[in-house]
C-alpha cells in the first residue's frame, strides 16, 4: 500500500509510483478525446486510430478511410477538489485524511493525463472557487499544477464551509470546450443545497462534458458509525457546532440516512449519466483507480 509512505514525501513520486503500478494493466487508454462533428472521409494512414475507421464504406471500397470531425483533439481534463474542512477528516493519527486521498487520487490521473499528453487543469473550491487553471498540457503547466496539489495536501484549515453547487457551475460557465470534469468531493454540502448541487451537475452534462465524481467517504466512521460504546463529543468541521452524545442512542438512525442519502446520490448521478466512484478511506488510492481504469477500460 503505497499511501502507507509519508506523505509529505514528493507527491510526484507517489503518484508516478501509483500510475506504473496500473497502467500496465491496461491494454489502451482509459480515455480518449473528444471529436463534435463529422466532417469528411479521408485515407487512413499508418497509425490512424482504428476506431476511426469506416469498416462500412471499407465493405464498399476495399480501401481503409477513417472518419474527420470538425474538431479533433487530445483529451482536455478538468480536475476539481473540494478542500472544504470536512475534507480534511480525520485529522487525527496516522490515518489518510478525505483531502489526501483526493491530493493524491488527482496528482496520478495527471500523470497519467501527461503521459497521453493531454491537457489538464486543477480546480480548487470550499465556499468559493480560490484556484482554476486552464487546461494545457504543456510540461511548464504540469509543474504548476502538481505544485498546487503538494501544497493542498498540507491544508489545514477550520470552518471553511462547502458550496460545491456554486463552484461546479463557475466551473462549467469557465470550461468552454467539451472536456472530462473529474470531481473529488464528500458531498457534505448543506442540506438546503443538495438540489443545487445537483442542478450545477447537470449544468455539467449540458454542456457536453463528461463528469466523474469520485464520493469520498470514511467508510467506517461516516458510513458504519463504527465508534466505541463510550460518551463523545462530535464537533463539525465545517460551522465547529459540537455535540455530546453516546454513539449507541444514533446508530441505528445516523446509519438508515447515512444509507438513503448515499442512494439518492448514485440515482441522481446514474439519472444526470454521471459515473460515480464510491473512494472509501479504507482502500488504497491505487486499488480505487486500478478497478475504475479496468472497467473503463474494458467498456472504452
Amino acid at each position: 500500500m503505497l499511501l502507507q509512505r509519508p506523505l509529505n514525501e514528493n507527491l510526484e513520486l507517489i503518484a508516478r509510483q501509483v500510475v506504473e503500478g496500473f497502467i500496465l494493466g491496461l491494454h489502451k487508454s482509459p480515455f480518449h478525446g473528444f471529436s463534435v462533428e463529422f466532417a469528411e472521409h479521408r485515407l487512413y494512414n499508418q497509425g490512424d486510430p482504428l476506431r476511426h475507421i469506416d469498416w462500412r464504406v471499407y465493405g464498399r471500397t476495399d480501401k481503409l478511410f477513417v472518419k474527420r470531425f470538425e474538431e479533433e483533439t487530445n483529451l482536455r481534463c478538468g480536475l476539481v477538489i473540494d478542500t472544504s474542512s470536512s475534507m480534511q477528516y480525520p485529522k487525527e493519527g496516522e490515518r489518510i485524511s478525505k483531502l489526501q486521498f483526493a491530493c493524491v487520487a488527482a496528482a496520478s490521473l495527471l500523470q497519467l493525463m501527461k503521459r497521453q499528453l493531454d491537457a489538464c487543469g486543477l480546480t480548487l473550491f470550499d465556499q468559493e472557487v480560490y484556484y482554476m487553471s486552464e487546461c494545457r498540457s504543456a510540461h511548464s503547466h504540469y509543474r504548476m499544477l502538481m505544485n498546487e496539489l503538494q501544497r493542498t495536501l498540507d491544508l489545514n484549515t477550520d470552518n471553511k464551509t462547502t458550496n460545491a453547487a456554486k463552484a461546479l457551475h463557475v466551473v462549467a460557465e469557465q470550461m468552454h470546450k467539451r472536456s472530462l470534469v473529474v470531481i473529488f468531493s464528500d458531498m457534505m454540502d448543506d442540506a438546503e443545497n443538495v438540489e443545487e448541487l445537483f442542478s450545477a451537475l447537470q449544468h455539467l452534462r449540458y454542456n457536453k462534458h463528461e463528469v466523474i465524481l469520485f464520493h469520498v467517504v470514511d467508510g467506517a466512521q461516516e458510513v458504519n458509525f463504527e465508534f466505541e460504546n463510550r460518551p463523545y463529543e462530535f464537533v463539525d468541521m465545517e460551522s465547529g457546532e459540537r455535540v455530546k452524545l453516546q454513539p449507541q442512542q444514533i446508530r441505528d438512525e445516523y446509519i438508515e440516512k447515512m444509507r438513503n442519502f448515499r442512494l439518492m446520490v448514485e440515482q441522481r448521478c446514474h439519472q444526470y449519466h454521471i459515473d460515480r466512484i464510491e473512494a472509501d478511506l479504507s482502500r488504497p488510492v491505487e486499488e480505487v483507480l486500478h478497478a475504475f481504469l479496468v472497467k473503463r477500460n474494458k467498456l472504452m
